[in-house]
């Protein structure tokens, strides 16, 4: 159970590493080679006899879910070819903790009452690249992570999250979400600190987020603004991505992005023609690919002195119309800390 633990956290922990280190959306541990199985266990799995609450049933060429014997509680069903999830399955393990379906094929109205819904003491559901349309539910109120990444969502009703105070980890990537359909999703997420909606429809960034929230990611959608004050209502958020988005300066309010807690901010592939404001503490900043066609100091450092310098460590103007030689004298001095200064 400690390994199973450590890889989770080690996931959460690469996905904020620089530009960018991305996790193994697919990974999950699999059964050890060459072991005894439970005499109880589906014959088409595995039930390790050293790890008696696992059942693994992944990439067993499945097309349907076996009955799932008593006391197991870890159970790994990605890379298969399910469709359906019909009732009863789930009889005996009504107490399950970790459900892995990733890699299937199950639709939304596949799924019938009385399976996912019957899971009060669910912890992970991880449901990535299937074709739901809606989020499966009613869903456990103890579940600490959901992925849905890949699937055809469109719809989210702000009742899906109700009452999950212990989630911390969402990921919606790669669906067909718009601002508008998780309008009020995310307002009772007590202890939210990773939401990923990149690769969506969003024309803005989601509200009513938490102030838990330390790592937001909405790349790839067409957000061409930023509400005034929208980062001051996260005092926890170290990490904000929306590149390869529609941003534009008119929609950067002067010192939005001036805020002591950030420490990662992409802006890079947008429209944008200046340098925006941001905080001495921020230490990585990707700006490559907008239309910047001028080094203004003042954004990064309003003053250099001894002791009032940018944190920065990483500067990215790479594919912009501006060059090395357009930075002020005083760059240098502002700018100590930056190993990685990088322009055409």
């Amino acid at each position: 159970m400690f390994a199973l633990s450590f890889f989770l956290l080690a996931e959460l922990l690469c996905q904020s590493l620089g530009q960018y280190d991305y996790y193994d959306e697919h990974y999950v541990p699999s059964a050890p080679l060459e072991v005894l199985s439970s005499p109880t266990c589906a014959q088409e799995c595995e039930c390790p006899l050293n790890f008696p609450t696992a059942m693994y049933c992944n990439e067993r060429n499945l097309k349907f879910i076996p009955i799932v014997p008593s006391g197991i509680k870890y159970l790994y069903l990605q890379n298969n070819y399910i469709e359906e999830i019909k009732a009863g399955v789930f009889d005996n393990v009504t107490d399950l903790r970790w459900l892995v379906l990733d890699n299937n094929n199950i639709a939304s109205d596949k799924i019938q009452a009385g399976t996912i819904d019957k899971l009060s003491k669910l912890e992970k559901l991880l449901f990535s690249y299937n074709k739901l349309t809606k989020p499966p539910g009613p869903l456990s109120k103890s579940l600490d992570e959901l992925k849905l990444i890949s699937n055809q969502l469109s719809s989210f009703p702000a009742s899906t999250l109700s009452g999950m105070e212990n989630l911390t980890t969402l990921h919606l990537s790669k669906n067909k979400l718009t601002t508008e359909s998780i309008t009020g999703a995310f307002k009772s997420l007590k202890s939210l600190v990773l939401l990923d909606v990149s690769e969506n429809k969003l024309k803005k960034l989601p509200s009513g987020v938490p102030p838990s929230l330390l790592m937001l990611y909405a790349d790839n959608n067409e957000i061409d603004s930023i509400p005034n004050g929208y980062l001051a209502k996260l005092p926890a958020l170290q990490y904000l991505r929306v590149s390869h988005n529609k941003l534009v300066d008119s929609g950067i309010p002067a010192g939005v992005f001036n805020v002591s807690s950030l420490l990662e901010l992409d802006l890079s592939f947008n429209k944008l023609k200046s340098i925006p404001e941001i905080n001495d503490l921020l230490e990585h900043l990707y700006l490559q690919v907008n239309e910047i066609n001028k080094f203004d100091l003042t954004n990064i450092c309003k003053f250099s002195s001894p002791v009032n310098y940018s944190r920065l460590r990483t500067l990215r103007l790479d594919g912009n119309n501006i060059k090395h030689s357009s930075m002020p004298d005083d760059t240098a001095n502002c700018l100590r800390l930056a190993s990685e200064i990088i322009f055409d």
